[in-house]
């Protein structure tokens, strides 16, 4: 399926925010984030990057906070909103398959759980501690591995979730990391954490 434009996207989930990371063990909290910004995301340069041919993920690594896992693919649920990925004890991340594929022109999203429930951790539970400039990297179908810079993080309200921000037009290939985080309240945690990445100016290298 070709991937809706970013605009399209922001029309179609506007009342998007993750939700269903699952409730933790009693004793359980987000991780703490190191620095939360609320201003647009930062751009690391100005020089263009060359998109890269569309490949659906695979898998997705993040050496920083110790991440390496399969993706799956996400659609829509019932209600409109962008699904996440099921409550398991092999958590994993999902790719919103209505989105570009990493490295593709636009916002490509992915999406994981900080805690599942009893199963303890998630996926993206430390994706709070990300830094500028840290690296991510997608696993692609045609066997490439496309590579991406950090270039900000955000704590955000669910209630004011930056629909423009995450799934609005984009000039390049970038990358848009979604979880849970803050307090919880109830069952729930109050807010997303959500990095934002751009694909590195390096060609994309076999896996």
């Amino acid at each position: 399926m070709t991937p809706l434009s970013g605009r399209v996207l922001a029309t179609a989930v506007l009342a998007v925010a993750l939700a269903g990371c699952g409730a933790g063990r009693g004793d359980e909290a987000a991780a703490p984030a190191r620095t939360t910004s609320t201003a647009p995301p930062a751009h690391s340069s100005g020089e263009p990057v060359r998109p890269l041919e569309r490949s659906v993920p695979v898998g997705l690594r993040i050496p920083s906070i110790g991440v390496d896992t399969p993706v799956m693919r996400l659609g829509l649920a019932a209600d409109g909103t962008v699904e996440v990925p099921p409550v398991t004890d092999d958590d994993r991340a999902g790719w919103y398959r209505h989105s570009p594929t990493p490295g593709q022109r636009g916002p490509s999203v992915v999406l994981g759980h900080v805690t599942v429930g009893a199963h303890g951790d998630g996926v993206f539970r430390h994706l709070a501690r990300l830094h500028r400039g840290d690296r991510v990297e997608a696993r692609l179908e045609n066997g490439t591995t496309a590579r991406f810079t950090v270039t900000a993080v955000r704590t955000v309200a669910k209630a004011d979730f930056p629909t423009e921000d995450v799934y609005g037009d984009v000039d390049g290939p970038e990358l848009r990391l979604i979880t849970c985080g803050g307090p919880r309240v109830g069952e729930e945690y109050r807010d997303n954490v959500i990095a934002f990445a751009e694909l590195d100016p390096a060609r994309p290298t076999g896996s």
